[in-house]
């Protein structure tokens, strides 16, 4: 069975990206905000979340912290445009598993998830 992963991003042109980079090995959901995100959570099950940081509206951050209120249990690799350590760090602090800047090379997003989804 395919694993599933969540990619929120605001940017559609990153969502076409990434959803082309994961569709052939990965069921992939995808979600264009914080909300959108959540509202996916309370009704499907996925094994791994990639998760913009820099979004509008709900943030990545905040929209982590909300996921966390949902019982999510799924691994988030966060997603930064920015670099931005601040961000990076509290992301970690928040229980992020990894972060990837924007932009990457498609092995290196596989390489990440591939070794979260083989702790599960």
């Amino acid at each position: 069975m395919q694993k599933r992963i969540l990619v929120v991003d605001d940017d559609a042109m990153n969502l076409n990206r990434t959803n082309r980079i994961l569709e052939k090995t990965y069921e992939v959901l995808l979600a264009d905000s914080g909300q959108k995100a959540l509202e996916i959570l309370m009704y499907e099950k996925v094994d791994l979340i990639l998760l913009d940081i820099a979004m509008p509206g709900m943030n990545g951050l905040e929209t982590f912290e909300h996921m966390n209120e949902l019982d999510n249990e799924a691994p988030v690799i966060f997603l930064t445009a920015s670099g931005d350590e601040d961000d990076v760090m509290s992301a970690i602090r928040l229980g992020a598993v990894n972060y990837l800047k924007k932009p990457f090379y498609p092995q290196d997003l596989l390489q990440r998830i591939a070794k979260e989804l083989d702790k599960t």
